[in-house]
């Protein structure tokens, strides 16, 4: 019998989260309470695109190094992942008749997928298909993420991945363990009494509601993968189970898990 699979929000760090002992530990930990999935879809705040859009799917495809200033150990790093090419046809067959759908060859894992699963699931065993971000409205990719929720009952996991507070124009320590920035503390104790009281309403309409705006998110793009996971919950109204919290950098790096 396949086991029915959570879903997902976690803030996912650039490639130097690969460096931070806490973080990987919180992120093996948390994956190995998951259980291994059949297959994994992710959404990733580096790939907004319209229309929606499915990665390549084929074993081994090459990933995307999409940052810069870093150790060049991270340009070599590999993820080589098996076939997924059933698990593409699948995501395909839930999205709209009526709207057009591209289906990419060559386009690989950028780091906002790769990161965080090379910790969680280090031996890169699980098909896994990453799914553009086609618009930031909160409605809309709520219904996205309901499109794949029938996927959960298959045995996939369904990953929004971020980051609760990305104000990086702002940080002005960089030290890791630096304090968080009034603005980034207040987004995020606003969002987890929201999502605790499963106000998606408050959620929706952050960008007017929620204290530290616009500075937490000056783009949206981190935050609004979110509403991919709430949307895929079995209820988005009801509270959801943190798993992550504190801050690198300043910045909030909450993570959530929904049934």
């Amino acid at each position: 019998m396949t086991e029915k699979q959570p879903v997902l929000y976690l803030s996912h760090g650039a490639p130097p989260l690969l460096d931070d002992e806490l973080w990987m530990n919180q992120l093996a930990k948390w994956s190995g309470s998951v259980g291994k999935p059949r297959g994994i879809v992710i959404v990733s705040a580096h790939w907004e695109s319209a229309p929606i859009s499915i990665s390549a799917t084929a074993a081994n495809t090459p990933l995307i190094y999409d940052f810069g200033g870093f150790s060049p150990k991270f340009y070599n790093m590999k993820y080589e992942t098996p076939d997924a090419t059933s698990l593409g046809d699948l995501v395909a067959s839930m999205m709209p008749d009526n709207e057009p759908l591209h289906r990419h060859a060559t386009r690989g894992l950028d780091h906002g997928a790769w990161v965080p699963l090379k910790v969680m699931y280090p031996d890169a065993d699980i098909p896994v298909v990453q799914l553009s971000m086609p618009t930031s409205d909160p409605v809309k990719l709520m219904e996205l993420g309901a499109r794949l929720k029938p996927l959960r009952d298959q045995g996939v996991l369904i990953i929004g991945s971020g980051f609760m507070t990305h104000g990086l124009p702002f940080i002005r320590d960089w030290r890791i363990d630096a304090d968080a920035p009034a603005w980034s503390a207040e987004f995020d104790a606003w969002s987890l009494e929201a999502m605790q009281k499963g106000d998606v309403d408050s959620l929706i309409n952050y960008k007017t509601q929620a204290p530290g705006m616009p500075y937490a998110h000056p783009t949206v793009e981190h935050f609004t993968p979110l509403f991919i996971t709430l949307g895929a919950a079995t209820n988005p109204e009801a509270p959801v189970d943190q798993k992550i919290a504190g801050y690198f950098m300043g910045l909030s790096k909450r993570s959530i898990q929904a049934a």
